[in-house]
């Protein structure tokens, strides 16, 4: 079944002066316009196309690979505004819609926004909004503490960063648990840290508890090899030291270097670890 406001594989019907017609199954045939017909292709051949539906109410492909897809958020510039709404760049000619019904706030030009894109039911069209709320998650979050999940930076609060998790939910990354550069729009992985009673999700960007310790441990000591045998940064280092260094917090560094320090791998002086042994 073709779906609207995504990316399909669709097989070439037959070939046109004006394009190719592209077989949509119960939808029927989908016109792809000759300037994004792949060159060489014949009847038979599978084409990775986008989908969506034109002023006249009609299926239509392109080859152009749009910034964001049905379902997904998305951080984009606003190129126009007009009586309907705001016109977002999203990669694709025709630019996207965000009616007036569907701005949080007035958008202005020039400006990029945060927004969902949704297929309107009534109308069929893709469509964004900056009402994000709405397209959150209703039911209570269902996740285990350490579960790796997925991002999307939202909003800088005065707390640190507001993250869309998994696609469904809220989340927060606090600010005195960032020791990288965050953006809005940026998608990453995380991990959840605790879900609070209030069904209130928080986040952190490391794994917790003892999970990591072996494989930190592991890149702790190459470090410390590759510079000599000896590091000038301790537990007692800034954060910031620690994570340009190693990738992790310093809460999870402490780990790691106390489970090296009882296996008697390193010793820990007032201004550097060193080595016990020759690394192989």
């Amino acid at each position: 079944m073709v779906k609207i406001g995504r990316i399909n594989k669709l097989t070439i019907k037959r070939r046109l002066d004006y394009g190719a017609h592209l077989d949509g199954g119960e939808s029927g045939g989908i016109l792809l316009p000759k300037k994004y017909v792949p060159k060489k292709c014949q009847p038979g051949d599978e084409v990775e196309v986008f989908v969506y539906v034109d002023r006249e109410e009609r299926l239509r492909a392109t080859t152009q690979k749009p910034y964001v897809t049905v379902g997904q958020f998305a951080k984009l510039r606003v190129v126009a505004n007009s009586s309907s709404g705001a016109y977002l760049d999203w990669g694709l000619q025709k630019n996207l819609l965000v009616p007036k019904r569907e701005q949080h706030a007035k958008m202005e030009e020039g400006k990029s926004y945060v927004v969902f894109v949704f297929l309107d039911k009534k109308t069929n069209r893709i469509t964004a909004s900056s009402k994000l709320d709405k397209f959150l998650d209703l039911q209570p979050p269902n996740y285990d503490e350490g579960e790796e999940v997925d991002l999307f930076i939202s909003y800088k609060t005065d707390l640190g960063y507001k993250t869309v998790v998994n696609n469904s939910h809220w989340g927060m990354i606090y600010k005195n648990e960032v020791f990288q550069r965050l953006h809005i729009g940026q998608q990453l992985k995380g991990y959840i840290k605790i879900i609070r009673e209030d069904l209130k999700i928080d986040i952190s960007l490391q794994q917790s508890g003892y999970q990591r310790v072996d494989n930190i441990s592991q890149s702790i000591l190459k470090t410390i090899k590759d510079l000599g045998g000896s590091i000038a940064v301790t537990d007692k280092s800034p954060p910031e030291d620690i994570y340009s260094l190693f990738g992790v917090s310093k809460k999870t560094f402490k780990k790691a270097i106390g489970a090296l320090y009882k296996k008697k791998l390193i010793t820990i002086d007032t201004n550097d670890i060193k080595l016990t042994q020759k690394l192989d």
